[in-house]
């Protein structure tokens, strides 16, 4: 359904068209018609265009010269940059740790994020548990009081999301759950350098599958988009 927005509130829009990004409805390389956009959101040019202005300062969106915006396309280098920064962004969160007298806190919170996770993945609420996964990271950056990390592990996550969306959409598997368990009991023991390592090789597991699923998506949108863009 379409949805009616004031032409003032481009941040209003900006949302709405990420969520149309990360749920895949709006297609990776995916022209951002600003006439289509205008219709379907009851607004003018104007706050259209400062909305994918934001989303291009998000990553999530491409401005090509010539050719208007486009829904982010990635190639296999770049999701691998992508997910080795997150690595070691991750890690980090969890190494500085070392610092804090009591970890009893942060344990609880990650206790928290990780029953969050199983909670949503239950449920099959994929947004949900990349909220909650998301989260788990961020707990141990706040816990330092490290707003700078937090901040920028925020933005990287932000870029993401599309590609942890269709990895969760695509698979069923729980691996997450068995990597936060083993964090919390490695940072319970106070073994920063054992959690750092398991989220590592977390994601180094799950990359093959989010390369995959990208790869998937991206030759099927070229098929579909074909007909319909040709070469604009």
């Amino acid at each position: 359904m379409d949805i009616k927005a004031p032409a003032t509130i481009p941040y209003f829009l900006q949302d709405q068209i990420r969520e149309l990004i990360v749920d895949g409805t709006i297609r990776p390389g995916q022209p951002l018609r600003e006439q289509e956009l205008e219709q379907r959101f009851g607004t003018s040019r104007s706050p259209i265009r400062e909305a994918l202005r934001l989303l291009e300062l998000s990553g999530l969106v491409t401005h090509v010269q010539r050719k208007g915006f486009r829904a982010t396309l990635y190639t296999e280098t770049q999701i691998r940059h992508l997910y080795l920064l997150r690595a070691e962004l991750e890690a980090y969160c969890l190494r500085q740790a070392a610092g804090v007298e009591d970890l009893g806190p942060l344990v609880e919170a990650l206790r928290r994020q990780h029953a969050a996770i199983a909670e949503a993945l239950a449920k099959g609420e994929v947004r949900a548990c990349i909220a909650a996964a998301c989260e788990f990271y961020l707990a141990a950056a706040r816990s330092t009081g490290n707003t700078p990390l937090a901040g920028m592990l925020s933005k990287l996550y932000e870029q993401i999301e599309p590609l942890r969306y269709l990895l969760a959409k695509r698979s069923e598997s729980s691996a997450i759950q068995a990597c936060t368990h083993g964090i919390i009991d490695a940072m319970a023991e106070r073994d920063v350098e054992l959690a750092a390592s398991l989220g590592r090789g977390y994601l180094a597991d799950v990359l093959p599958a989010v390369l995959e699923a990208y790869r998937d998506a991206a030759l099927q949108d070229a098929e579909e988009l074909a007909p319909r863009y040709g070469r604009a």
